[in-house]
């Protein structure tokens, strides 16, 4: 459900874009990984009584073409990865692609703490026709930026598909420094990264070391993130409103910067009040149910909201405007 409001402001964006892009002063610095810049959303995985939802799954890759999402990532922290089996990742890979058709990219989450399996989740992947691989840095085990770069060296010669990084401390324990991201940048098939460490700085040299695309991995910092060289989002939010983050990263590639402001303020509340309620995915998947588009259903280790919890995250939906 789109508000007026919102809609006003996107279609305004996207209706000045040609123009705008038009009278920029020369041409825009090309990153490595462009066909990912944009929105990408950190999709969720639809549960029903226990097992995999396939169609759900289905229902949300249609929606998200119809929203005109740029990108999916199935599999990723968001979609709950650490609670499938080798089977079920593989089977949510192979239904998403399929789904998809061609008419959106897709990116799963191929990543692991054992290089053995994310060699082989990747080698999945690019078998079933994946636009590229999001490869989450070694959790739990803490590498040293040795075992970091050997580790993604070792998946990139392997296999011949466009490889992501992902890099987050705040899962994974540890954080892969801008120098290990540069040395990975030497390998062809390494195009880009997701910067989930939440330091401009980090990113800001990244950005000064090498021409990987550089994507936001946290919602509210697309925008600044984009200030200093980002190219887009790997979005959870967008999983309910991927429009409006779309219109946010159009409005600043259109050097419409006051636009891009706004959008940024009229979703930061989402980011901020919605997702900050609890774990990833536990408020999406929350939101997604009260808005109708799934059943909220979670795997333990996580669990569903209390009613406080829950009350927060529809408040936060009602002063966005997608509820009443």
């Amino acid at each position: 459900m789109e508000t007026p409001q919102a809609k006003d402001l996107r279609l305004q964006s996207y209706g000045t874009l040609e123009d705008t892009l038009n009278s920029l002063e020369g041409p825009r610095m090309k990153t490595r990984g462009e066909q990912f810049a944009g929105v990408t959303v950190a999709l969720v995985t639809p549960f029903r009584d226990g097992q995999l939802d396939v169609d759900g799954l289905n229902r949300l890759v249609d929606w998200h073409v119809e929203q005109g999402t740029d990108c999916l990532s199935p599999v990723g922290t968001t979609g709950e990865s650490p609670t499938l089996d080798h089977t079920e990742h593989e089977r949510v890979i192979a239904a998403v692609v399929e789904r998809a058709a061609g008419r959106i990219k897709v990116v799963p989450g191929t990543g692991s703490n054992s290089t053995r399996e994310a060699l082989r989740l990747t080698r999945f992947a690019k078998k079933a026709g994946a636009d590229g691989a999001l490869m989450v840095g070694p959790y739990y085990n803490k590498p040293t930026q040795e075992g970091y770069y050997r580790h993604f060296a070792a998946v990139a010669e392997a296999v011949d598909l466009p490889i992501v990084l992902y890099n987050i401390p705040g899962r994974t324990g540890s954080n892969m420094l801008p120098e290990t991201v540069a040395r990975l940048a030497e390998f062809p098939t390494i195009v880009a990264i997701k910067e989930a460490t939440g330091s401009l700085d980090q990113t800001s040299q990244i950005a000064a070391l090498c021409d990987l695309t550089i994507l936001s991995g946290d919602d509210s910092l697309t925008l600044p993130l984009m200030s200093i060289g980002g190219r887009g989002v790997v979005s959870v939010v967008a999983n309910i409103i991927p429009r409006d983050m779309k219109a946010l990263v159009a409005a600043f590639d259109a050097g419409q910067t006051r636009q891009a402001l706004e959008w940024h303020r009229r979703l930061f509340p989402l980011c901020r009040d919605m997702l900050g309620v609890a774990t990833n995915p536990i408020p999406i998947k929350t939101a997604l149910k009260l808005l109708g588009r799934g059943t909220g259903e979670l795997r333990l280790p996580l669990c569903a909201l209390d009613r406080i919890g829950e009350a927060r995250v529809r408040q936060t939906l009602v002063d966005y405007g997608l509820l009443k």
